[in-house]
């Protein structure tokens, strides 16, 4: 064979590979891209894989009844590792390089607030699913509300105070100690917010011990808690430390309730922590599988039918997301950034599994939080609380 013609071959199997995988890929330069940017590995990946896999069922039930504006609906989805540098990364590549029109995701506060620094530059609308701290949708530095920043959850003033007053009033308690992680903003803002209502409340914090993230060993510091005769342990972590600090706590006889918030709600929770470990501890959130709502029995059964398994509140919360950015782009009848934000904002009373949905002058969702029990390894629904 000639070299004219061994090149022309190599040309010609490359052209055929590439329409191979475009085909594959099921995309069209028609479709409409969403990115789905998420801790799809890390510390909090089982957070991030429920709210993608929620996002890609809403995705899905559009696309079957006939996508938007007359067009397929195509999830772009990436990974940021449960770190905020990757988050900013990832939503710079999902911006500039996959040019999507919208992008939705999170749970890490963390994350998210290094992702929305990015998407405010590129002017892409960014919906995130459960960073609840307030700087995700409001600038720290010049207190204004992000242009292109909104979320579907509650904020973190609202959870601390649910968090503080259930100790209070519903366990009667009045003695605390807290662990906070101190490399989280979600952790640090969480526990102001707990700390602020609870004193205000007549409660007192004994005690504030520090951690940081991926730590393995905590009975230096659960010793000092020990040490003060505490009536409440409260600790606004993610599920990774959190399992380890509550094992770790009741081997050395800290048998007191431990209290959190979201970032608790992981199966890995129970692995890590133990069944038996973990009773006599709640955490607030967004959402319970025992949701009786026509609108919660029928997205559990789309969920299981799905993917096997029942949803966690981050699989909510990623459908929910998901569904108010499509009925965002019909309501805007564009795929222009712009336009999609112009929409967000004015997004008022729309039907969502976690209740109705308004996004607020700061870009934020007023919503219920409820109160979860672990009991033997299982999530049982406490209460609901309004705002």
């Amino acid at each position: 064979m000639s070299r004219t013609s061994a090149k022309m071959v190599a040309v010609l199997t490359a052209v055929l590979v590439m329409a191979g995988v475009l085909a594959g890929c099921g995309s069209s330069s028609n479709d409409i891209k969403i990115g789905l940017l998420n801790e799809m590995t890390g510390g909090n990946a089982t957070m991030g894989t429920s709210s993608a896999n929620g996002a890609k069922l809403a995705i899905k039930e559009a696309n079957a009844k006939g996508g938007v504006l007359s067009k397929q609906i195509q999830a772009v989805v990436a990974d940021n590792k449960s770190e905020p540098s990757e988050a900013a990364n990832a939503m710079t590549k999902l911006a500039t390089q996959d040019k999507v029109v919208a992008i939705t995701g999170m749970f890490a506060s963390s994350n998210a607030i290094a992702a929305s620094s990015v998407a405010e530059s590129a002017k892409v609308p960014f919906l995130a699913v459960g960073a609840t701290n307030p700087k995700v949708t409001v600038d720290e530095k010049t207190n204004k509300v992000k242009d292109y920043t909104f979320r579907v959850c509650f904020i973190d003033p609202f959870q601390g105070t649910v968090g503080a007053n259930f100790v209070l009033n519903t366990l009667k308690l009045k003695k605390a100690a807290m662990l906070v992680d101190s490399s989280s903003d979600y952790s640090k803002g969480l526990a102001a917010f707990f700390k602020d209502a609870f004193t205000k409340g007549g409660g007192e914090v004994l005690a504030e011990e520090a951690y940081l993230q991926k730590d393995q060993d905590f009975k230096t510091i659960l010793t000092k808690v020990k040490a003060l005769n505490v009536e409440v342990l409260y600790v606004p972590g993610y599920y990774e430390e959190v399992g380890k600090i509550v094992k770790q706590a009741r081997e050395l006889g800290i048998t007191i309730p431990i209290i959190g918030g979201d970032g608790w709600d992981s199966p890995k929770l129970v692995e890590i922590g133990t069944a038996a470990a973990l009773n006599n501890t709640y955490f607030t959130n967004h959402y319970s599988v025992d949701d009786t709502s026509e609108a919660s029995k029928a997205f559990v059964e789309a969920y299981k039918k799905e993917y096997g398994q029942a949803p966690d509140a981050m699989a909510v919360l990623g459908y929910d997301a998901a569904n108010v950015l499509i009925d965002a782009i019909k309501r805007a009848n564009s795929t222009e950034p712009a336009k999609i934000r112009e929409a967000l904002a004015a997004t008022k009373d729309f039907p969502t599994v976690t209740g109705s949905t308004t996004l607020n002058a700061t870009h934020d969702a007023v919503k219920n939080a409820v109160i979860i029990e672990m009991k033997d390894g299982k999530q049982m629904y406490k209460a609901t609380v309004k705002p």
